[in-house]
């Protein structure tokens, strides 16, 4: 049967990236890509599997010279570096795969330099494939022809993967989403018909984990709420089991800000101990909103910054993502968005210029609008070419708003507001459970505690700047003064790591266009 290596590549450095900080953390990167353990765990028995992130190791290509097939995942951000493994591949005659995010919008982009190419999910093609190669048949395409059935998908195998090396776990609750932004690739891969797996799956995967010694996991579901329906009833679940245990995983996932308008929904979010979800803003002009489809942000009943507050109120953190460059954004754009991140008190803010994916109907339209540049480099660091503004207006203005948001003294300007002033609750339904249950709050916060000191001292030997580290030691200092709990005190620590990679990148961006502006 078939030696299988399936491989992560490399990312450049990015907001979620945390490449800057992980080094200060002890880790090599932020957490797995949950494809491919679940591909591990849909590989019929009788092959070897061998799972390879690059971004916490590197590519032995000997090693995957010997191999019998070679795949590769990727995201948008990661095509150029499976370009270069693609083609290093070739030259030693190595059979390869390519699925994965980019080339399920992109199939011709590897053309030459991969043998065979998934498009979409997997969970049916792979198995196929598989099969077909071993009887000397296989096909240069596969796409499934049905969307797959959540409550048939096998737990990952997280034992193949170096676990160690990674900040946080990774584990999917549901596929789809609901909605139709017009930027969106999700529905065009997963389809707007969300999809879930049972309760009892989820917890077997969570089992599993927790063999692995894992306390934080990432839901990496794009919208966890897109059936409100059938994730109440995962919730509940969720929530009994974690109550049962003894709440052995904090969660952050990503959602809609429809979650605003359910209040049972943000209640049961929180007695699964989800701490913090991830919303996508977007923008708080209204009309961009309008422009991209964006609806469920643009409902009447409140404002966004009412909505955001209203979640945070009950106990979700929230983080979000925000896109400049949209048709109706002009240079107030900038302002705005630093305004409407000062009123949330949204610590992390992932700002990004406005990007065109293939199938989208975004690059539909744009490409007949004849406003795309194909240029694969993007050189102005997105392939749009905006309407209200120059591209070199567009670029300044992101990188200039992305500073702000991440001068030291905004960023703990928000979250003393949050933590301090507003006396956010983190993790409350596990505090709760701490009130009756004395024994599992000491050995928690004695954790806790450890690790919070622990890496503090990392950040005070580690980072260069030493305004940073005196900023880092009023704030935390500030924080042993009015909130000295050990595990609040463990999330201001890994803030403060968060806010050395976002400044960091945020000025290397600052000095790159420096650079672009000489030549």
């Amino acid at each position: 049967m078939a030696d299988i290596v399936l491989i992560n590549p490399r990312f450049e450095v990015s907001y979620w990236g945390l490449e800057h900080a992980l080094p200060l953390l002890g880790k090599k990167c932020n957490l797995p890509t949950a494809c491919l353990p679940l591909l591990a765990a849909l590989t019929p028995a009788g092959h070897s599997v061998t799972l390879l992130d690059e971004n916490v190791e590197p590519i032995d290509y000997d090693r995957l010279a010997r191999a019998d097939i070679v795949g590769l995942t990727g995201m948008t951000v990661q095509r150029a570096r499976m370009r270069e493994i693609l083609r290093e591949l070739k030259a030693r005659g190595v059979f390869t795969v390519v699925g994965g995010p980019w080339v399920s919008v992109k199939e011709d982009y590897f053309d030459g330099l991969t043998d065979v190419i998934f498009v979409g999910e997997a969970e049916t093609t792979w198995p196929l494939f598989l099969d077909e190669w071993a009887q000397g048949r296989h096909r240069r395409r596969y796409e499934q022809t049905e969307a797959t059935d959540m409550t048939t998908v096998p737990v990952p195998r997280y034992d193949l993967l170096k676990i160690k090396n990674y900040l946080f776990g990774s584990v999917q609750f549901s596929r789809g989403c609901p909605f139709q932004c017009e930027f969106c690739d999700i529905i065009v891969t997963f389809g707007r018909r969300p999809r879930l797996k049972t309760s009892a799956q989820v917890i077997a995967e969570l089992e599993a984990m927790r063999k692995q010694h894992l306390r934080m996991a990432f839901i990496v579901d794009d919208n966890l709420i897109g059936n409100k329906v059938a994730v109440k009833e995962l919730l509940r679940d969720l929530a009994a089991w974690q109550a049962a245990e003894g709440y052995p995983f904090t969660f952050f996932t990503e959602v809609s800000l429809n979650l605003a308008e359910d209040d049972e929904l943000m209640k049961l979010m929180d007695a699964a101990n989800i701490v913090t979800a991830f919303i996508g803003i977007e923008s708080p002009n209204e009309e961009s909103l309008r422009e991209t489809k964006k609806y469920q942000n643009v409902r009447k009943g409140g404002s966004i910054v009412d909505r955001v507050r209203k979640v945070q109120d009950s106990g979700i953190e929230v983080w979000c993502g925000m896109i400049v460059g949209f048709d109706h954004d002009d240079a107030r754009i900038f302002k705005a968005q630093h305004e409407f991140v000062r009123q949330t008190d949204i610590m992390h803010a992932m700002v990004g210029m406005l990007s065109a994916i293939p199938k989208t109907p975004l690059y539909a339209r744009l490409e007949h609008e004849g406003r795309l540049d194909l240029d694969d480099e993007q050189v102005y660091g997105t392939n749009v070419i905006p309407l209200g503004m120059t591209r070199e207006e567009l670029r300044d203005g992101y990188i200039e708003l992305m500073q702000n948001l991440y001068e030291p003294e905004f960023y703990f300007e928000r979250l003393e507001n949050l933590f301090l002033r507003r006396e956010f609750d983190w993790s409350r339904a596990r505090n709760s459970y701490w009130r009756t249950h004395r024994w599992q709050k000491w050995k928690s916060q004695s954790v806790d505690a450890v690790l919070a000191t622990g890496l503090f001292l990392r950040l005070m030997n580690n980072i260069p700047d030493p305004k940073l580290r005196r900023i880092y030691r009023r704030r935390m200092s500030t924080m042993v003064r009015r909130r000295p709990e050990p595990g609040l005190l463990f999330i201001c620590v890994i803030k403060c790591a968060m806010h050395y990679h976002h400044y960091t990148m945020a000025h290397q961006m600052g000095e790159q266009r420096k650079l672009v502006n000489t030549f």
